[in-house]
């Protein structure tokens, strides 16, 4: 039960901040208590935390994320950093952001966290002291932020929703982070890719919605530039033509089977890492610097010489002229069967998706790079469906591998199915045998615990 705290009423759903916030505060520490309880007591989460933060927190003990982890020294340092950062597409957005973000904030002793598209912080600006008290909660340059590393917290939380955001105090999963307040901003690419993050953090004062309104002015401000310069880009490309190779290729990623080069015609089977390198260079048209594409591909062994290693032996497949260099980057375009599910997607088309969605991207695959994009596809296929409300859609859903246990889909689609139809005893069939094993796989945790 939920006790009676700010009058018994937990925080409303759509929070502003700057409202409620000691209601908020105090739900979300009780909420920590139950999730110290144990497996059993996760369902008194459900009325104490805000719709996004819980799911968030479910995610994150699904995970296997300890709320208690006190941060370690893992990340991106020195030089590997340095180079990596520079390289990155908002590293020439600095000067803008200094000017309509750092200046003044620095000045209300608040930081500003300018985070890269899987959430690894890249800067940290501010008073120097105020940047030291970031560093001891863990909050350091180099630093993976994205939420399956941390559980809940701002920037995170963009980054898995490509919304702008705000977490306060203990609604971070980790209690090394309950003395920050976050509010961030995604910046986007003229294509609508993520390319990065922007966050105003510090204490209570960031609970205001004129600083997430700040953020998200800088964030927009900050998009109008990368624009510009893919104008300025196409422009100079007009004049100055980069010849291309003419072979139409196509490269087939989703669902089990062995990833397929489409190439004049031809059906090549592609090695896993292969068929990493082709998607991620046709995921970022803009190219990917050496140290850019071997974090993305593994973020802790891999050198320069292991991906010119590589990259060598793709050319060999896929054609010399296929693919540029510094950065690398895909010199024709390669059709790719995310890119047309995507396209669906865009288009509201659920039915064409399910059908394309042949699997999950590269299931095999445990590239960084390659699994927040098969976990960011697969999340908003999931949401299309759920959304939808068309009970072929859902049948369809809940009848393959990613929907079959999914008890969100099974409701819908209960939902959407007359009460006298004959299939709407068997779907209240599977989500009791659904919610028996929840509760039986909560059991064998907390036994596992103890």
């Amino acid at each position: 039960m939920v006790s009676n705290l700010a009058g018994g009423r937990p925080p409303r759903h759509g929070l502003e901040p700057g409202s409620q916030l000691g209601a908020l505060e105090a739900y979300a520490a009780q909420a920590h208590g139950y999730l110290t309880a144990g497996d059993d007591q996760l369902s008194q989460l459900a009325g104490l935390l805000r719709p996004l933060i819980l799911e968030s927190w479910l995610r994150s003990v699904r995970a296997g994320i300890d709320p208690m982890d006190p941060g370690s020294e893992r990340g991106l340092r020195g030089p590997d950093l340095q180079r990596y950062r520079d390289a990155h597409t908002i590293a020439p957005l600095l000067p803008l952001i200094d000017k309509l973000l750092v200046q003044d904030t620095a000045r209300t002793g608040l930081i500003v966290v300018v985070a890269d598209q899987f959430g690894r912080v890249l800067w940290i600006h501010g008073n120097p002291e105020q940047v030291a008290v970031a560093s001891d909660m863990g909050l350091r340059e180099g630093d993976d932020l994205s939420e399956r590393r941390v559980g809940a917290n701002a920037v995170g939380l963009v980054v898995r929703t490509g919304r702008a955001v705000w977490t306060h105090g203990p609604e971070h999963y980790l209690h090394r982070l309950h003395q920050l307040t976050g509010a961030a901003a995604p910046v986007h690419d003229p294509d609508g890719r993520l390319v990065g993050v922007l966050m105003i953090a510090g204490g209570v004062r960031v609970a205001k919605p004129e600083i997430l309104a700040l953020v998200k002015a800088t964030a927009t401000a900050a998009e109008m530039d990368l624009l510009l310069a893919a104008m300025r880009a196409a422009q100079h490309a007009a004049r100055d033509p980069v010849p291309v190779a003419t072979d139409r290729l196509g490269l087939d990623v989703l669902g089990l089977g062995q990833p397929q080069l489409n190439k004049a015609g031809e059906r090549v089977a592609l090695s896993q890492r292969h068929a990493e390198i082709l998607l991620l260079l046709a995921e970022h048209t803009e190219g990917l610097g050496a140290d850019h594409l071997a974090l993305l591909l593994d973020d802790t062994d891999l050198d320069n010489g292991t991906i010119r290693a590589a990259m060598s032996r793709l050319r060999a497949v896929v054609g010399s002229n296929v693919i540029g260099s510094r950065p690398y980057r895909l010199r024709s375009h390669v059709a790719t069967d995310v890119e047309a599910l995507r396209a669906a997607l865009d288009s509201g088309d659920v039915e064409s998706a399910l059908r394309l969605y042949a699997g999950p991207v590269l299931p095999r695959s445990a590239a960084p790079g390659i699994v927040d994009l098969r976990d960011e596809l697969r999340a908003r296929l999931r949401a299309a469906v759920l959304g939808s409300g068309d009970e072929g859609v859902l049948r369809r859903w809940t009848a393959g591998a990613d929907g079959r246990d999914d008890a969100a889909a099974w409701a819908a689609y209960r939902s959407a199915v007359d009460r006298d139809s004959p299939l709407y005893a068997q779907i209240e069939a599977k989500i009791r045998v659904l919610d028996r094993r929840l509760g039986a796989d909560a059991t064998r945790m907390q036994r596992s615990r103890s």
